[in-house]
């Protein structure tokens, strides 16, 4: 394969994970429902450790443990101020 053919496949991974990553934000954002609903805080540290954890250990490189943990720090942030926009515009919609 020459350099555009590992573009292209680097171009069609790209657009595999967004679809992924917007799948994850989804469920993110039902996940926030169902805390809301219960009245549980939107961040939950000991979940993020358990999917840390699971990352190292599903982790097969080459992409270090650290780098794979960093990426899904990330997107846990992402998610979570996703949770956090989604609730404070329903809260501003009112019962």
């Amino acid at each position: 394969m020459d350099l555009d053919d590992w573009r292209k496949k680097i171009d069609a991974f790209n657009e595999q994970i967004l679809k992924l990553l917007n799948e994850r934000a989804a469920c993110a954002l039902e996940v926030g429902e169902i805390k809301r609903a219960k009245g549980l805080p939107l961040y939950a540290p000991e979940r993020e450790t358990i999917i840390l954890k699971r990352i190292k250990e599903l982790n097969r490189g080459p992409l270090s443990d650290e780098a794979a943990q960093r990426i899904f720090r990330q997107i846990i942030d992402e998610s979570l101020r996703l949770e956090q926009d989604h609730s404070e515009q329903e809260g501003s919609r009112g019962p």
